[in-house]
Formats: structure tokens, sequence, C-alpha cells
């Protein structure tokens, strides 16, 4: 049985080891102190919930960033997920869908209006999940180097 819990200070080699699986940067010994930080803040915002999924063995197998954003024609948050991954080898054991219905319990008990999630074009089985779970595409993201 998988456990899903909130992310802690503990976690950040897994999570950065995940994060690099889905594509983002390798964190390596000269950003790690840097890195640290910036994940150290991010738990402890009051606008986000990051998970974890913890599988039977004790190893962190799964992250969802979770963050709560205001949005200017709503009363209620958005929930917001920029990143969600499982590792491979968890991948069809339930630990993403334990993950994400977390994700939407965290989200309604704040009173959330929706939860909203980004994924990379090329992430085709991870789409069809999402679907499966009942999410919908509904638009697309553009981005614009600034650095």
């Amino acid at each position: 049985m998988t456990v899903v819990r909130r992310a802690d200070e503990r976690d950040f080699e897994a999570v950065t080891r995940l994060l690099a699986e889905l594509g983002r940067p390798q964190v390596g010994p000269e950003e790690e102190s840097a890195a640290r930080e910036v994940y150290e803040r991010h738990i402890e915002r009051g606008d986000t919930a990051s998970l974890v999924v913890v599988s039977d063995d004790g190893e962190i197998v799964g992250f969802c960033s979770l963050e709560f954003r205001d949005r200017l024609n709503r009363t209620t948050e958005q929930a917001w997920i920029p990143d969600l991954i499982v590792t491979e080898p968890a991948r069809s054991t339930g630990a993403g869908r334990a993950l994400l219905q977390a994700a939407f319990a965290v989200a309604r008990e704040r009173g959330c209006y929706e939860l909203t999630l980004e994924s990379g074009w090329a992430r085709e089985v991870a789409h069809r999940f999402y679907e499966i779970a009942g999410m919908t595409r509904d638009g697309y993201f553009f981005t614009f180097p600034l650095a």
C-alpha cells in the first residue's frame, strides 16, 4: 500500500531526482545549496501543499508540486500542479492515482474552484492517465525564455 504525505525538508534528494527524471535540470554539487534553499522555501510557503508518495519499502516514488493561486475573476483559489512525476518502476502500481487523488482532496479541502495541471507535449501516456482521472484538455501554455 502506498502512502501519500506532504513533502518535507528530508525529501529534497528524492524530489530533485524525480524532477530530473521528469526532464528538469539535474541538481549538481555546485547548485545543491541554493536549490535546497528554494525547495525549503517552497514547502514552507502557505500557498503550497506539495506531496510525495512513499512505497511499501519506504522509498519516495512520486512527487506532486501543488500550489494555490488567485485568479482575478474568481473569489476562491485555483489549485495548480506544475510538476507531477512517478518514477518509471512505480508506474501502473496505483502510486500516481493515489498522488493525484490526494492533490484533488487537498484542493477541495482548501476550497479551490478547480485544479489545473501542466504537462509536456511528449508525455502522452501521462495525458491518458489524467483523462482517465476525469481531467480535460482545456488549452495550451506558451513559454518565452527570459534568461
